[in-house]
């Protein structure tokens, strides 16, 4: 069995760049701030792998640190040295998108405006169960919460944004 830890970071790598990339893209938006963050999340992936706790998620571990250098970019484009998952800011995420979304499709920009207008709670826990398809369980160590708040998250989200989509048909 080979022992090397560069090619075992590559694996890594190049199985969770791309959900990763996604992720973080879904909270930053414009394509050069989520390259950013991805490389930092990985970098600090490998510092700290060391540190990282067997009995749980893989993928709940590295999306934990990926959230959370979204969230660092988001705060620091805010003027602030950290942003918090309890943010409620409405022109939080009102960013360029750059060609993140195709305006040609009107449905696509809809739930595009209706996911970024939620708190960053909701827009993270919709943003991991619906495109992720991640568990409660592992979102809720993503997030520092419980599995029950984040239900409850998703489900508020949920919520406000069929509520949304129809007050802007």
């Amino acid at each position: 069995m080979n022992k090397n830890p560069q090619e075992g970071f590559r694996l890594l790598m190049a199985s969770y760049m791309k959900p990763v990339y996604w992720h973080i893209r879904r909270l930053v938006v414009a394509h050069a701030d989520a390259q950013d963050a991805m490389q930092e999340t990985f970098v600090r992936v490998f510092r700290s792998f060391a540190q990282y706790n067997e009995n749980q998620s893989l993928a709940a571990w590295i999306f934990c640190i990926a959230t959370n250098e979204a969230l660092r970019l988001l705060g620091k484009r805010k003027g602030e040295v950290q942003l918090s998952l309890d943010e409620t800011s409405d022109d939080l995420f009102n960013i360029k998108a750059d060609d993140y979304v195709d305006y040609s499709e009107v449905e696509a920009v809809k739930l595009q405006k209706a996911i970024l207008s939620l708190p960053a709670k909701q827009q993270i826990a919709f943003n991991l169960r619906y495109f992720d398809e991640m568990s409660y369980d592992d979102i809720a160590l993503i997030t520092g919460s419980t599995a029950a708040n984040v239900k409850a998250n998703y489900h508020n989200a949920k919520e406000k944004i069929v509520n949304c989509l129809k007050t802007n048909d």
